[in-house]
């Protein structure tokens, strides 16, 4: 069958580099996004850091100005899908029309677990995820003193960081016994902590949220779970995310924990691909199926799918990475930790410049830097490559994995 018309629904960092990388493939056929944000695709990630702050506005965070998309013949409508109709080949929107598709790629992404607790419908509660949300929160920054975060993963952390930079008295609230407890080793977790104590946070492990309490229905505290009550002119969560799959649910997809994919990152129907933080999928990197919330996976899968739909498809198999900025700390992950079983430490915490090398079963799965961009990119081209790297040779006084990446190319 011919591929005349790609339709992508969902147009965050995966959906839009869909449709430019088929045309920087050669692709001419006609390309339609469908997303429910008004405006041109934008990047998420500095929502949080750098535009939360005041850095920069919002024209930095486009992808690409509005002319770049009449430019390469990329359609965009605002609107939502609301079904799809495998059987006719097209999704059917809110707005009562439907677009046909030869192929369709789901970047529905992922949307904020909301706490379920009493008060979280309350003026001053958010989640932060789209552009609205900083939006919204934003100018409050200037005119509040109590701040309650709850769960210390990255977004958490990083609007924590933000705030406290900006004078304001922010009280964590977290679940697990320390910050990024999910994504990190217990050394780098460490410095993290001590990092934000140092800032003025307070971290508040293994406590958790019972209700948010509030005053002519604005927030004005919360209640912890072993009965405390905490001041808050403002809560922020980040406890997580669901992925947005009901479509593929409604129209018959496998599902399990986001949209299921094969290597190729097609679903159970050949027609239609997902891909980014709704897609689940099987990874060199990973013993069981994942969901990969990052740019890279975003930007990685996006480029395959474009790629197979111009008749180049090769399995995907990319090392996952990631990255969060706190405070005057950078940190850069390299590959996925889950279930390291020992770590070696490069570099020292008191100097916020550190890699933690973890192991599982004596081989290298993962690298965390914070500062130290290049063991960050020399760990990339180790862990690509799939180098066997000890942790006896890691301990070894003077080890760098700079050296070491090169060695190791060049006897490859």
């Amino acid at each position: 069958m011919s591929l005349n018309s790609v339709v992508i629904v969902g147009g965050g960092q995966a959906g839009f580099q869909v449709a430019s990388s088929l045309r920087q493939d050669g692709y001419a056929g006609r390309i339609t996004i469908v997303g429910d944000e008004p405006g041109v695709p934008y990047q998420r990630p500095p929502l949080s850091k750098a535009y939360l702050l005041g850095k920069i506005g919002a024209h930095a965070l486009r992808f690409r100005p509005p002319e770049y998309f009449d430019e390469h013949r990329i359609d965009r409508l605002h609107d939502s899908v609301i079904a799809i109709d495998r059987a006719h080949r097209c999704v059917r929107l809110t707005s009562g029309t439907s677009v046909e598709y030869d192929h369709l790629v789901l970047a529905t992404g992922a949307r904020n677990r909301v706490p379920a607790v009493p008060g979280v419908e309350l003026d001053g509660v958010f989640g932060l995820r789209t552009l609205a949300d900083t939006d919204a929160l934003s100018p409050r920054l200037g005119s509040i003193e109590n701040a309650v975060v709850v769960g210390a993963g990255f977004i958490g952390l990083e609007f924590a960081a933000v705030a406290a930079a900006k004078g304001i008295k922010v009280h964590v609230l977290e679940i697990a016994d320390r910050p990024m407890a999910r994504a990190l080793s217990r050394p780098m977790s460490e410095l993290f902590a001590q990092a934000h104590r140092g800032w003025g946070v307070t971290l508040d492990l293994q406590q958790g949220l019972v209700r948010i309490v509030g005053k002519s229905g604005k927030v004005t505290g919360v209640e912890t779970s072993d009965g405390r009550h905490l001041q808050a002119d403002l809560v922020v969560y980040g406890i997580g995310v669901l992925p947005n799959a009901e479509l593929a649910v409604a129209a018959g997809l496998d599902v399990a924990n986001g949209i299921r994919v094969d290597e190729l990152l097609q679903t159970s129907d050949p027609a239609i691909s997902a891909i980014g933080d709704v897609a689940s999928f099987t990874s060199p990197y990973a013993n069981t199926p994942i969901r990969l919330e990052s740019v890279q996976n975003a930007v990685d899968q996006a480029r395959s799918v474009a790629a197979r739909l111009m008749g180049k498809p090769v399995p995907y198999a990319a090392l996952p990475w990631f990255w969060t900025d706190q405070g005057e700390l950078k940190l850069q992950i390299a590959g996925l930790s889950d279930g390291h079983d020992e770590t070696v430490l490069l570099g020292a915490p008191e100097s916020r410049q550190m890699s933690v090398l973890c192991f599982r079963q004596g081989r290298l799965i993962a690298v965390e830097s914070v500062n130290r961009p290049v063991d960050h990119m020399s760990s990339r081209k180790i862990l690509a490559r799939a180098v066997t790297l000890t942790p006896a040779q890691a301990a070894e006084p003077g080890f760098d994995l700079k050296a070491y990446e090169l060695a190791t190319r060049e006897n490859a």
